[in-house]
């Protein structure tokens, strides 16, 4: 039995049994930024029995989130962008460790670790490889830049032999995009590949409006997340200008980094941001609890996700979400029950969401008390990540002549009291 500590999420499964040399997994990503989502997923697989090898591009967080979770690292530098010379010397050095690992399991996600991570499984022989789609880049994406893309997203599936979706949205959007068949497109639960830990984020006193000097009567809007075009930065720094015109005591509070991946704002947009006496941003941040409980609403006003951590972290600690009807984030707010839906790209409709909020306190407490309950009862992340030690340990112990081509696994559980009639709860905002 796996001994108790504070710091552990609950007992998943029991853990593997004992043997000479534990089945090996290889989890990997792009960037070391992206191994903060990995917290508590690295830890529950090496604690059911596997030896778990982080692999992602060097960087600080690479190397305190593998000590902190107690398994192995190794750095490989991986280009975001399309570069085809550093993406085959990548290739190679991917290659190369798996050869040397010889893992049972590979977990590849986001685009390009994905893309070379699976293709580099499958040309060793990996016996199980499993694309985790974490999110659709192309979406966003025209022309030529969206065919690669695609192409791509395919190349990695069709690598694979389980495409992991983290959404129930993005699962249908892979399915009709022909990235893989809808027999390789797996969903755990209800979705989120960590879910969230409800006793860290939790309603409680903040420090932080004092450390930014609010007053006690002012309007908190805040955001998570990278500060980029995808998720909407644009279109809510426009929104706070109304806001703030027909509410002077709002402040809007940017919990996130500029990001240089390729959809960084532009130059003026962030100048706007840095200058502005009602906008305050901390860049990133290890701990995001805190700036949640100073918010009085959350807004996330993305293009394209594939299941939005700080919505449900929000959620949890009982802030109401104001978030769009894209892909992945659509499925993160229960429509009028513990948030409101907007579509993306409408700066109006943002302003008349966060108005009606704020000027409501009545029913922000009760859109937060129902998403704090939601969370809890869907999204735990002991829950959560149990689904996920389940699911490998499904692929390492198949019947007899069973493929994990045609393994089962866990499916989607529609979430039954909480979804009552989407459609015609869908937060409708039109411009004016």
């Amino acid at each position: 039995m796996i001994a108790a500590e504070a710091r552990q999420p609950p007992a998943f499964l029991p853990p593997l049994s004992a043997e000479p040399d534990p089945p090996s997994i290889v989890v990997g990503v792009t960037h070391p930024q992206t191994c903060l989502v990995l917290k508590g997923r690295l830890r529950a697989l090496r604690e059911a029995g596997f030896r778990v090898t982080l692999v992602s591009s060097p960087g600080r967080l690479l190397d305190c989130i593998a000590e902190e979770e107690g398994v192995e690292s190794v750095s490989i530098p991986i280009e975001r962008k399309i570069a085809p010379i550093a993406d085959l010397a990548s290739l190679v050095r991917l290659w190369r460790l798996l050869r040397k690992i010889k893992p049972g399991v590979v977990e590849f996600s986001t685009p390009k670790a994905g893309l070379l991570g699976t293709l580099a499984a499958m040309l060793c022989g990996v016996p199980t490889r499993v694309y985790m789609l974490r999110g659709l880049k192309l979406e966003t994406a025209t022309g030529l830049k969206r065919f690669v893309l695609l192409a791509a997203e395919r190349l990695a599936a069709s690598c694979a032999h389980s495409v992991l979706c983290n959404s129930e949205s993005l699962r249908a959007k892979a399915f009709a995009l022909g990235v893989a068949p809808a027999r390789k497109l797996h969903l755990l639960g209800n979705g989120s590949s960590n879910g969230v830990d409800s006793i860290r984020f939790s309603p409680g006193r903040s420090s932080v409006r004092a450390r930014l000097g609010l007053a006690r009567d002012a309007f908190v809007i805040g955001f998570v997340g990278r500060l980029t075009r995808d998720k909407g930065l644009p279109e809510l720094a426009r929104a706070f200008d109304a806001i703030l015109r027909a509410e002077p005591k709002a402040h809007l509070l940017l919990v996130g980094w500029f990001d240089k991946a390729e959809d960084a704002l532009e130059d003026g947009l962030r100048a706007h941001i840095e200058n502005h006496p009602h906008i305050h941003w901390t860049g990133f941040v290890e701990d995001a609890a805190p700036y949640y409980r100073a918010m009085d609403v959350m807004v996330l006003p993305t293009w394209r996700e594939g299941f939005p951590n700080a919505v449900l972290e929000a959620a949890s600690t009982g802030v109401p979400v104001i978030t769009t009807v894209s892909t992945g984030s659509r499925d993160s707010v229960v429509p009028e029950v513990t948030g409101l839906l907007i579509p993306p790209g409408h700066p109006a409709a943002i302003t008349e969401a966060v108005l009606k909020l704020l000027h409501d306190p009545e029913r922000r407490r009760r859109l937060g008390r129902a998403a704090r309950a939601w969370v809890i009862e869907y999204y735990a992340n002991g829950h959560v990540l149990g689904l996920t030690v389940a699911y490998y340990k499904s692929l390492l112990n198949l019947a007899p002549g069973e493929s994990v081509r045609t393994a089962q696994v866990p499916q989607f559980v529609n979430p039954g009291r909480w979804r009552t009639a989407p459609a015609a709860r869908v937060y409708a905002a039109q411009p004016q």
